[in-house]
């Protein structure tokens, strides 16, 4: 050994006595930091087993309360008073006798079991009413729900009413909310934690601290045999250094506390050696330092500002040169034929009026974007004008479906949008579906955009608006993509039949783990291929041969402007939308039991059954996508679809319909099983049309379906006239509307059997021809 290594060797053993103080403080900071975690997480644990006791105890109070609720109507039906006076056809005298002597009862009523009378008084007995009604109806036993009634919260219990097994009506009670809060109201409860009584998206009830409400569905239990659930909560405790428990981490504490004691007690030796320097800049230097400028940002480290177009609008001719067609104005949305009924001075003409709306809001930033029709830039040129010319600002996103278009507004924070689309009618047509501070415009409002052009009630800006173009294609995807990852790959065609979703259609389903092979994604105003309307089943035949030829698990095709899907599955059959829709309702009711679903008047009798057997809410509504949003606004529904294939998420997603969107989240179902063309296949299912367009007598189908109304007779049948006729039997049912799009009667039929599906079609010929029997009905 060398002399030197001794004396370094010395030279070590007295650096690590210098360093024994810094060490004995660290090991101090490591054991504090574990006894703060192990104390947290038994402060953590203990709260969790008091909410979950809490939260237990209200579940089985409740269930107690409700439960006996349940049964008591359906022994009061039982009771030979009830009975006697149902069997005399009396149902205002049994609803008398069943809520007599019944301690809390508010009201009750007993309504005939076609339930015309609810339906007649659905504005004064509210949504809520009807849904317990029809529960009761469709599953044939006493059900349960809490509902607004008069502007405050009832429990309603409904039950059929029946004589020996004849059904005669369904049973209605309304009982004070109390008996379903009482449970949660006496659980025990730490004031740090959360429990909250809740039906679907809905909170009836909640106790403790309110920041917690959006993380209590992880630990929510349902309330058996009722709809409503117990969510509970607890504050966040931060994960501990290491995957240890309480006891575990106080341990570790002490011995790193220990370690410390002797490392402080050490002796310690000086520091030799010479002083060295060190050029590494200090902080309070490095702070005085220019920080590095991003080439892609501000001064300021903001994104760089939108390019401005800041140039005026181009003169156009004076209003009054223009011909506005009140035809164009549809029940939701503006639609006309470019060169006949639309052009760009009209369109410029639409673009003032929804400014001058939009100043009344004090609105001022608008989004616009186009599908891929020939027509579509001189449109947009016109609309801008028109938008800029009432001092709005426009942010021109281009090229983009629909749901792409609706993004935006919320996405850009603007909350007003106009797509610049004619849907799935042919290439000659254009139109505008609007946006206006949330709310997609639809009937009056749409009515009165043309009143304010008739009466020249358009704002005219001293200034004009500015313009500035953006793509927000990308952010589109990427905020998809982030929620929605498929289990495993899947192969699927995508036809876009030339349309606008052409490009970000399969962009999406790749970015969330699918393989695509796309089909007529380039986009093509004249339609080449075929018309992109997925509801037609002849559009879907080069679809289905494509699936087959690359063995694909299934194929997707979307309409002309990206809000519609229509789904094949690898042998060929088209699943029509109100079957996709019993799929989408059962995946989004195992999050949010009890929650509302709404469908429109064409979807199949058998969706009502298919959601109340899964927990939740159904609700029939009137055929259109604006008109099936403002009934989700209005009910707070989580999900709702149209038979035309519009699908409409709350959960998860803007409430807006959005087939790309659609499509994604199916994936997501789908890919959870082995074989998607077999769970689609197992949905419910009868025998069915497709829907049957008729030519409407003298162009006029609102004039004729009035007529049905007024003059048809469907014995036997149970009424709905919310949108033209539909008559429901025991074994199907079918429907005569007028479509809001073009002059023609829209039919469908659907039942249990071919034989019946025959006979109610027959019905409705003989009732129709007997009208007009010059009707060309095509079944």
């Amino acid at each position: 050994m060398s002399e030197k290594e001794p004396r370094q060797a010395g030279v070590l053993a007295a650096q690590l006595r210098q360093a024994m103080p810094l060490l004995a403080v660290l090991l101090a900071v490591l054991a504090v930091w574990f006894a703060w975690s192990g104390w947290q997480q038994l402060r953590g644990e203990q709260r969790t087993a008091a909410a979950e006791q809490g939260r237990d105890a209200a579940v089985a109070a409740t269930q107690q309360a409700l439960g006996a609720e349940l049964r008591r109507i359906d022994e009061r039906l039982a009771d030979a008073a009830v009975q006697s006076a149902l069997a005399a056809g009396d149902l205002d005298a049994a609803a008398q006798v069943l809520a007599h002597g019944w301690a809390g009862v508010e009201s009750a009523a007993i309504v005939p079991a076609d339930l015309r009378t609810a339906y007649a008084a659905l504005e004064e007995g509210g949504y809520g009413r009807l849904s317990a009604l029809q529960a009761a109806l469709v599953d044939g036993r006493a059900s349960l729900a809490i509902a607004q009634v008069d502007g405050a919260p009832r429990v309603l219990v409904a039950a059929p009413a029946s004589v020996d097994t004849r059904l005669v009506g369904i049973a209605l009670v309304q009982l004070p909310l109390s008996l379903a809060t009482a449970g949660l109201e006496a659980a025990p409860l730490d004031r740090a934690t959360y429990l909250a009584l809740r039906q679907g998206n809905h909170t009836i009830l909640a106790r403790g601290d309110e920041g917690l409400s959006n993380v209590a569905a992880r630990m929510a239990q349902p309330i058996p045999g009722t709809p409503l659930r117990i969510a509970a909560a607890v504050p966040r405790v931060e994960p501990p250094p290491i995957a240890l428990g309480a006891i575990p981490l106080l341990a570790v504490a002490g011995v790193l506390l220990l370690l410390a004691v002797v490392a402080w007690r050490m002796p310690r030796g000086a520091a030799p050696g010479a002083k060295v320097e060190d050029s590494t800049p200090t902080f309070a230097e490095s702070l005085r330092a220019p920080p590095p400028v991003d080439a892609g940002e501000g001064e300021d480290g903001a994104p760089p500002p939108l390019p401005v177009r800041s140039e005026a609008p181009k003169k156009k001719a004076a209003p009054s040169s223009v011909v506005l067609d009140p035809s164009i104005f549809r029940a939701y949305d503006i639609r006309g034929v470019v060169g006949t009924t639309l052009d760009a001075g009209v369109a410029e003409l639409i673009g003032q009026a929804v400014g001058s709306l939009m100043r009344e809001q004090d609105l001022t930033d608008i989004v616009v974007g186009r599908d891929g029709r020939l027509s579509g830039p001189d449109m947009v040129a016109g609309l801008i004008a028109g938008l800029r010319k009432a001092g709005r600002n426009v942010i021109d996103i281009g090229l983009a479906p629909t749901p792409v278009v609706y993004f935006g507004a919320y996405h850009l924070r603007t909350g007003c949008c106009i797509s610049v689309t004619g849907s799935h009618n042919p290439p000659d047509y254009n139109g505008f579906k609007i946006v206006v501070g949330g709310e997609t415009l639809s009937g009056d409002a749409i009515t009165d955009l043309h009143t304010r052009v008739a009466d020249d009630r358009l704002h005219v800006a001293p200034q004009p608006g500015s313009v500035s173009e953006r793509d927000i294609g990308e952010d589109y995807v990427r905020r998809i993509a982030d929620d929605i990852q498929i289990a495993r790959p899947l192969k699927v065609v995508v036809d876009a039949g030339n349309g606008v979703a052409g490009e970000l259609g399969p962009r999406v389903l790749e970015a969330i783990g699918a393989g695509v092979v796309p089909l007529y994604c380039d986009i093509d105003g004249a339609f080449p291929n075929h018309h992109p309307d997925p509801s037609e089943p002849h559009n879907l035949e080069d679809l289905v041969r494509t699936v087959q030829r690359f063995d694909a698990d299934l194929g997707i095709a979307f309409d002309g402007d990206g809000d519609r899907l229509g789904v094949v599955t690898k042998d060929g059959e088209n699943i029509f939308a109100d079957r996709l829709l019993m799929l989408f309702a059962a995946d989004v009711l195992e999050r949010n039991p009890g929650a509302m679903i709404v469908f429109d008047v064409k979807c199949t009798g058998r969706l009502p059954g298919h959601v109340l057997r899964h927990g939740g809410s159904p609700l029939m509504w009137k055929t259109g996508h604006s008109l099936i949003k403002a009934k989700m606004r209005e009910t707070g529904a989580e999900l709702a679809g149209e038979m035309s294939g519009h699908f409409f998420f709350s959960e998860r997603w803007y409430g807006f319909d959005d087939g790309i969107y659609a499509a994604a989240r199916l994936l997501e179902i789908l890919a959870l099983d082995d074989d998607p063309s077999a769970t689609l296949k197992a949905l419910p299912n009868g025998v069915s049309t497709a829907e049957i367009k008729v030519p409407a007598p003298n162009d006029d189908p609102h004039g004729f379906v009035a007529r049905v109304q007024a003059e048809a007779a469907f014995d036997g049948a149970r009424l709905s006239t919310i949108d033209g006729v539909r008559a429901d039997w025991n074994d199907g049912w079918g429907l005569v509307r007028a479509s809001n799009t073009t002059p023609v009667l829209v039919l469908r039929f659907d039942a249990d059997s071919r034989d019946a599906l025959l006979r109610i079609q027959q019905t409705f010929r003989e009732q129709l021809l007997a009208i007009d029997p010059e009707l060309k009905l095509g079944f």
